[in-house]
């Protein structure tokens, strides 16, 4: 299989595995989010093989099924690179758990770079749109009610289609909202002001009275699109130094 892992794909970057559903019953949709995982590369075994360091969340390890099939998505100073892949083997080496992965496709450039979400936590304040606002909530000209009130939120995650935020409040689903926030763009800390459709909400379980919302942009530009896609691969590229230690 001709990959050329070797060339795109080094031992330390970030990889994200996404599970993948090949039973003829499975009702999730296209479109329908699927967990995340989020890994590192520790090393390239042949230009179909990796083993990549077992996920955690917080604290807990974890165990991916042998056998279990998933999109990988690989985080390079260069852009993102996606394949999928099958566990063939798992171990403890000294105080690792590694995952050992065949590639099943080849790699290639992902080019749909706004979809990809970069963990965070940002302040955001936001609200209900009211009814004369929603008319216009597609459009970029100045259809925002100025000053009313606000209710603030964290963002735990952001990308260029959308975010995903925390508040001690619940939007209805389908509604349309305000989301104000600041981004350090070019070393200027910029104001963004967009609307967005609430796609989901749910109660945290370990966090009674604290809702996790799912947001998609309804009138993010292109410009504003490239700035958060920017600010996402900047981040992305200081963290990599961080952990190289450069």
């Amino acid at each position: 299989m001709p990959n050329l892992l070797s060339k795109y794909v080094v031992p330390g970057c970030r990889v994200d595995l996404q599970a993948i559903d090949r039973r003829k019953d499975s009702r999730k949709s296209v479109n329908e989010e699927r967990k995340n995982y989020q890994s590192k590369v520790i090393d390239i075994l042949s230009e179909d093989r990796i083993e990549i360091s077992m996920p955690m969340e917080k604290t807990k390890l974890i165990l991916l099924p042998v056998d279990g099939e998933y999109d990988l998505y690989f985080y390079m100073d260069n852009g993102l690179y996606q394949c999928y892949a099958r566990v063939v083997d798992r171990y403890k080496n000294n105080s690792m758990y590694v995952l050992v992965l065949d590639l099943i496709s080849n790699l290639r450039k992902h080019q749909r770079r706004e979809y990809y979400r970069f963990s965070c936590a940002l302040e955001m304040n936001s609200r209900a749109l009211e009814k004369e606002e929603m008319a216009l909530a597609g459009k970029k000209e100045e259809l925002l009610i100025p000053q009313l009130p606000l209710k603030s939120s964290v963002i735990v995650d952001i990308s260029g289609g959308g975010l995903r935020f925390v508040a001690n409040y619940a939007y209805e689903v389908q509604s349309l909202i305000l989301c104000k926030y600041h981004l350090m763009i070019n070393g200027e800390n910029k104001e963004y002001n967009l609307v967005g459709k609430v796609l989901s909400v749910r109660e945290l379980e370990n966090r009674k009275g604290v809702f996790e919302h799912r947001v998609q942009y309804v009138n993010v530009d292109a410009t504003e699109r490239e700035e958060i896609i920017k600010y996402i691969f900047d981040e992305e590229r200081k963290t990599l130094k961080n952990q190289k230690g450069e």
